[in-house]
C-alpha cells in the first residue's frame, strides 16, 4: 500500500482529499503546513504528497523546495487556487512534478496520483534487462553486446514502459497520459510514429518484439 501525505491548511478540503484517497486504497497522512510535513516525513516513509501553496508558517513552494535541495526525489503533485503561468511556471521549477488548480476534481486527481505512482516507479527500477539488452534510465541507453544505443527521451520512456509490463496491453491513450502527460494535447497518433521508430531499431532484436494488438494498442513480448 503507499503511502501518501496532504498537506493544505484547509481542514474541510483536506479532509476531502483524505477520504477519496483512502476509498482509493491508499495509506494517508495529514499535515496543515509545511513545516507539519517535514515532521511527518522524518518519521513515515511517503510515497508520493500532495500539497497546496498558500499555507502559513511555511508554503507549497518553500516544502517543494527545500525537500529537492534534500534530495527528496517523491512525487509532488501540487493543488492550488493561483492558476497564472507564472504561479505554475514557479512550481514547476522548485520541483513540483504536477499541478492541479482549484477547485479540483478528485477523481482527476486520484488519476494524476496513480500516474505519478506508476511513473516514479518506473524511475526508481533504473534498469532492464532482457537476455544480454540491458535498458539504463539514468542514460537513457539499450546496451547490447554489440553496441550502445542512447535513444531519444520520449521512445527510451516508451520502450522502458512496455518492457516494465510485458504482456501488458497498453491504449495510447494510457502511453500519452504517462509519458507526454495528462495535459498534453498532441495527437495519439505520435505513439504509432515512436512505436515505428522503436521497430526500426529493434525489430531484428531475439529479445523482445513489439505486438500491435488492434483496436485496442501495443505490448512487448519477451522472446527469451
Amino acid at each position: 500500500m503507499f503511502n501518501i501525505l496532504v498537506v493544505d491548511d484547509n481542514e474541510s478540503i483536506r479532509k476531502l482529499m483524505t477520504t477519496y484517497l483512502i476509498r482509493d486504497g491508499y495509506h494517508v497522512f495529514a499535515a496543515s503546513d509545511g513545516l507539519k510535513a517535514l515532521e511527518v516525513l522524518d518519521t513515515e516513509h511517503i510515497d508520493l504528497m500532495i500539497v497546496d501553496i498558500m499555507m502559513p508558517n511555511m508554503d507549497g513552494y518553500t516544502l517543494t523546495e527545500e525537500l529537492r535541495s534534500s534530495r527528496h526525489d517523491l512525487p509532488i503533485l501540487m493543488i492550488t487556487a493561483k492558476e497564472s503561468f507564472e504561479d505554475k511556471k514557479k512550481g514547476f521549477l522548485v520541483g513540483t512534478d504536477d499541478y492541479m488548480v482549484k477547485p479540483i476534481d478528485f477523481d482527476e486527481m486520484l488519476l494524476r496520483v496513480h500516474a505519478l505512482l506508476r511513473r516514479a516507479k518506473i524511475s526508481n527500477e533504473h534498469r532492464i534487462v532482457i537476455g544480454e539488452v540491458i535498458l539504463d534510465y539514468e542514460t537513457l541507453t539499450v546496451t547490447t553486446p554489440i553496441e550502445s544505443l542512447v535513444l531519444p527521451k520520449k521512445e527510451f520512456y516508451l520502450l522502458f514502459k512496455l518492457l516494465s509490463y510485458p504482456q501488458k496491453i497498453f491504449t495510447r491513450q494510457d502511453l500519452m497520459d504517462e509519458i507526454w502527460g495528462m495535459d498534453n494535447d498532441t495527437d495519439e497518433r505520435t505513439i504509432d510514429v515512436h512505436i515505428k521508430r522503436l521497430r526500426e531499431k529493434f525489430d531484428g532484436f531475439e529479445e523482445f518484439k513489439i505486438v500491435t494488438v488492434r483496436g485496442l494498442g501495443y505490448k512487448v513480448e519477451k522472446l527469451v
